[in-house]
């Protein structure tokens, strides 16, 4: 299961204990901030792209939108979605709870600039009911993110 690989390599870090899991989905942006109580725009949703032959992670606030043209800009093609049916094959996670950690190798992350406002967000981690607080330096960290991109729309 998804969220057993997403606490193991949070042991590693002694962080396990902060990973949630709630009784009520947590899937999409609303039903993460609802189960949370917090904002939508907090919860760091992962968006799972194909950019050739290499499997993109995205990482943006939940209140923002991919930007097509920015995207092509800095990744050099189109941004076409995994389909529904690649992803946990593809990233190690299945829909509503992919997240930038314990993804198979190859994976690349990216964090996308939206996500600068905040001081802690919420990704899932690596389940539709579970998820984990971190601040944006601690989400650099252990993302291993390649870089921050400013590929979303303005909200």
């Amino acid at each position: 299961m998804s969220i057993e690989k997403v606490k193991e390599y949070f042991r590693q870090y002694g962080m396990e204990d902060r990973v949630w899991e709630k009784e009520h989905s947590s899937a999409t942006v609303e039903e993460a901030a609802e189960a949370l109580g917090c904002e939508p725009q907090r919860i760091a949703k992962t968006l799972s792209f194909q950019a050739g032959d290499r499997v993109v992670l995205v990482v943006t606030a939940g209140d923002r939108k991919i930007d097509n043209k920015k995207y092509r800009e800095q990744f050099g093609c189109k941004a076409k979605m995994l389909k529904f049916e690649e992803v946990e094959d593809l990233v190690g996670h299945a829909v509503g709870g992919v997240c930038p950690f314990a993804v198979k190798e190859g994976v690349e992350v990216y964090l996308d600039e939206s996500l600068k406002r905040f001081e802690t967000v919420f990704p899932a981690a690596g389940s539709s009911n579970s998820m984990i607080e971190l601040s944006i330096e601690e989400l650099e960290r252990y993302s291993h993110s390649l870089q921050w991109v400013d590929v979303c729309k303005e909200s």
